[in-house]
């Protein structure tokens, strides 16, 4: 268990890290797909990105507390195979996406299943020290997974939805993997690194398609994530 704590702690530093070693990412350059989309709808407003600050600070803090006082808990044990599993798909992740999209988009799937797999087995103890940031950091995983699926759709032409239609297939399956996440396991942060993202879609694309089906999907994790919530506490 303190090898696997340990581990926890190092790929949480490098995770943090990894931004700082490389040239940074502002986004898949639209000169890197067959099919150039310059402003594509999926893409949450740049604003949104700046959760990267907590989702990192709240990891090393958990990491760093499992390590001290939790190494031995089986119930935080058990969050961690999954997350180490996320953590080092993640260390090399802007260096990928620089290289490859297609790529990029691979590793972020595995690192929202490492994360969602991760906060579903959460205990109820230590909640804003575990479950707290994990639901954050598989929140925003859950919309930004989507959203690079639908970039890459796009990108590459494939038919028949467009980059339009394939932003509005981001959501709703950003949606419905959400809705499925707080059905098993009810998380403040997770519900609300969700509609962060999804009011950031409607910030980049206003009161168009995209923009609409993005703030109603808003709306239904908020509300799911409150009933949940609600639910947990009887």
């Amino acid at each position: 268990m303190t090898l696997r704590a340990a581990l926890v702690l190092i790929l949480s530093l490098a995770f943090a890290a990894s931004p700082w070693v490389t040239d940074g990412f502002a986004g898949f350059d639209p000169s890197q797909f067959p099919v150039r989309v310059e402003a594509p709808p999926a893409q949450p407003a740049g604003y949104a990105f700046a959760i990267w600050g907590p989702i990192y600070l709240w990891l090393i803090a958990s990491a760093a507390f499992g390590l001290w006082r939790r190494r031995d808990d089986p119930a935080w044990d058990a969050t961690r195979l999954p997350l180490i599993v996320s953590l080092g798909a993640g260390v090399p992740w802007i260096a990928v996406a620089v290289a490859s999209p297609v790529w990029a988009t691979v590793l972020i799937w595995i690192m929202w299943a490492g994360a969602a797999l991760a906060l579903v087995r959460t205990p109820a103890t230590d909640p804003w020290l575990l479950r707290a940031p994990l639901g954050l950091y598989a929140g925003w995983l859950t919309a930004a997974s989507c959203v690079s699926l639908a970039l890459l759709a796009g990108g590459y032409g494939l038919p028949p939805l467009g980059p339009g239609g394939w932003a509005l297939a981001a959501v709703a399956l950003a949606l419905v993997l959400a809705l499925l996440v707080l059905r098993t396991r009810a998380s403040l942060m997770f519900g609300a690194a969700v509609a962060w993202a999804l009011v950031a879609v409607v910030v980049r694309n206003g009161a168009d398609a995209v923009g609409l089906v993005a703030a109603a999907g808003a709306l239904v994790v908020a509300g799911a994530t409150l009933r949940r919530l609600a639910r947990a506490r009887r």
